[in-house]
């Protein structure tokens, strides 16, 4: 028969099972450092953007909650990147004080846009409305280069995302230089800006979020970017 717990014996035993959790607490709060693996923030990033750079396809989703008050820019963008590279969506502009709806096909170096009370398809400059051209947001000169410009990335906790929340992504936070920013978006004028990825365990980019000043004299604000469907083929051609 098992002898009573005297007070001091209780405290050995509680004492001891909260060393054993230490190191199961600590693996559950994440290492700033790098995974459980032992890969680094920036060794995890430098593999999503190359996953999203080879991948053939992705849908992509931007958005911002509201533009600074006067700012002529994006509010939203959706579609289909390819590796041709072009795009196919469209694309939510503030212009001239209103709030327009602009199906986008960008093919070949050339953007084609339906514009407002103008019939067909017209070729237009997309910096002129505060727009990238959208068939460069995933390769290097996009969203995949900017992985690796994350300055002093820190892993971060992980939370549910990605399809039906399916996946767990692992957080990772740094700091991009200004001039890498207008890539996204052309006005882009801060110094540095903010940048959130979220990585799914495959090592693939599920989200962006960047915050900084995107328009001049303004606050800054902040844009929301996802990724999707990795691997989408489809034959992007001129209107």
């Amino acid at each position: 028969m098992r002898a009573p717990l005297t007070g001091r014996t209780r405290l050995t035993a509680t004492a001891t099972a909260v060393l054993l959790a230490l190191p199961t607490l600590a693996a559950c709060s994440g290492d700033d450092s790098q995974a459980a693996d032992g890969t680094s923030p920036e060794e995890v990033l430098s593999e999503a953007s190359t996953k999203l750079a080879r991948t053939s396809g992705v849908d992509l989703t931007l958005s911002t909650p509201a533009l600074p008050d006067g700012v002529a820019g994006i509010k939203e963008a959706a579609g289909t990147v390819t590796d041709a590279p072009a795009f196919e969506g469209t694309i939510t502009v503030v212009f001239a004080g209103q709030t327009v709806d602009v199906p986008v096909v960008s093919v070949d170096d050339t953007v084609y846009a339906q514009l407002p009370f103008t019939p067909g398809w017209n070729k237009v400059n997309p910096k002129e409305y505060g727009a990238p051209d959208p068939s460069g947001l995933v390769g290097q000169d996009g969203f995949a280069g900017l992985l690796n410009l994350t300055d002093s990335p820190e892993a971060g906790e992980s939370v549910r995302g990605g399809a039906d929340n399916k996946e767990v992504l692992t957080t990772y936070s740094g700091t991009l230089p200004g001039d890498a920013m207008d890539a996204v978006i052309p006005s882009a004028s801060g110094d540095s800006f903010d940048a959130e990825w979220q990585v799914s365990d495959d090592g693939e980019l599920r989200k962006a979020t960047l915050t900084g000043v995107f328009y001049p004299h303004t606050d800054p604000m902040t844009y929301t970017v996802e990724f999707a469907d990795y691997g989408t083929e489809k034959d992007i051609t001129a209107p």
